[in-house]
């Protein structure tokens, strides 16, 4: 008897002639995760699985569980133990290796699938034939076909028969890199974030832009967003991050832009400048975190003007929730604690008491070109300071 990883692809199964390229790309981005992590595993396809074997004895399998569970792309998946295709062996086998999980439970269910339909037995029979070698060797436990503790599977293959227990859900989605590439503006809030983990979970590979504003933002501003960053890379692998020194064009705006316009103004040179390092990297489009009316310059009106500037699409998956969503997600992914630690981020620099919150297209581009520096903005974008985030480095 041999342990293994079986996995269930979830919304893969329904890209037809597609899904073998889904299905090569979750592999990848799996083996890449488990090779920088636990070790080597061999990769298997067939029918509707993804069968992952050790290379060697010494990998832990516990630890490739917990890096695989957070792949996107992965709808569920479950420790197996693969035995000979023969009833007796099946039935010993899922005797001893669910012992674990069925010395506590008090009901269970066998579930059978006979992909080999050359296997003597069928789907019904493999069912009774276990159910019956469990109920003998754990007295305590009893059948319940409806809401089992337990459900014990079978699954009679063309190599071998497999035998497991209940499945652990997955981080579900689409495998990262099956949608293109775009570029998340983080700042070092809750929302950002929880916008990059929502569009990696369809596949999007990520490229992230931060902008700081030394002195007025702290080198311990920058490290909490990579702290975040990592958070996300735990679902969707590395991440390039680029911090643009904002510092110049702040003040610039400040001093030469209307006051109640400033927030509008910066987030439109922000996206001009995320627009540039979006076109070098080859990203599709840009994400931000903005949820409308959560603050001034997220009103419809203020997006519009924001947009204005944008030359590829914007994407706002956090655009229509309400903080206390957003919250959830950003626990969900252990991100909220970083979030709310208290370094400033550009953000925060400079904000106007009474901010425009109906601001026109118009207007707002009469005030970006009172403070609007082309030199200032080509070095904002060619000093950009590139670094790579990786989950656990």
């Amino acid at each position: 008897m041999k342990e293994v990883i079986l996995l269930k692809d979830g919304e893969i199964a329904l890209k037809g002639l597609n899904r073998s390229t889904f299905e090569d790309i979750l592999v990848k981005n799996i083996k890449n995760r488990l090779k920088e992590e636990v070790g080597n595993f061999t990769f298997t396809k067939a029918q509707s699985t993804i069968t992952i074997e050790p290379e060697n004895e010494n990998e832990d399998l516990d630890e490739a569980v917990e890096v695989i569970k957070h792949v996107f792309g992965v709808a569920a998946l479950s420790r197996a133990a693969a035995c000979d295709k023969d009833i007796e062996v099946i039935k010993k086998t899922a005797v001893e290796y669910l012992r674990d999980e069925l010395s506590f439970a008090k009901t269970f269910k066998v579930a059978a699938k006979r992909s080999d339909k050359k296997f003597p037995f069928n789907s019904p029979q493999i069912c009774d034939e276990v159910g019956g070698v469990i109920l003998e060797n754990y007295p305590g436990i009893k059948v319940d076909v409806h809401n089992p503790e337990v459900t014990v599977t079978v699954e009679v293959r063309d190599k071998y028969a497999f035998v497991r227990g209940s499945q652990i859900k997955g981080a579900g989605g689409m495998p990262t890199g099956t949608s293109g590439r775009a570029a998340i503006l983080i700042s070092g809030g809750i929302d950002s974030p929880v916008a990059a983990w929502m569009m990696a979970k369809r596949g999007v590979s990520l490229t992230a832009v931060h902008f700081a504003s030394p002195p007025y933002t702290s080198e311990r501003a920058e490290m909490k967003v990579h702290e975040l960053l990592k958070k996300v890379a735990k679902y969707c692998g590395r991440i390039d991050l680029y911090t643009v020194h904002f510092t110049e064009i702040q003040e610039m705006i400040r001093d030469k832009a209307p006051e109640d316009m400033f927030t509008i103004v910066m987030r439109r040179l922000m996206m001009k400048i995320s627009n540039e390092i979006a076109r070098k990297t080859r990203c599709s489009a840009l994400i931000t975190g903005e949820s409308v009316g959560q603050v001034a310059s997220q009103t419809i009106y203020a997006l519009q003007c924001t947009d204005d500037a944008a030359e590829i699409p914007v994407f706002r998956p956090c655009i229509g929730m309400d903080k206390s969503e957003i919250i959830d997600i950003s626990r969900k992914i252990d991100a909220f604690d970083i979030s709310i630690q208290p370094y400033e981020d550009c953000c925060t620099v400079f904000t106007p008491k009474h901010p425009k919150t109906r601001p026109t297209v118009e207007s707002a581009r009469e005030a970006e070109a009172m403070a609007y520096d082309e030199e200032m903005m080509k070095k904002a974008v060619e000093t950009a300071k590139h670094e790579v985030i990786y989950y656990n480095k």
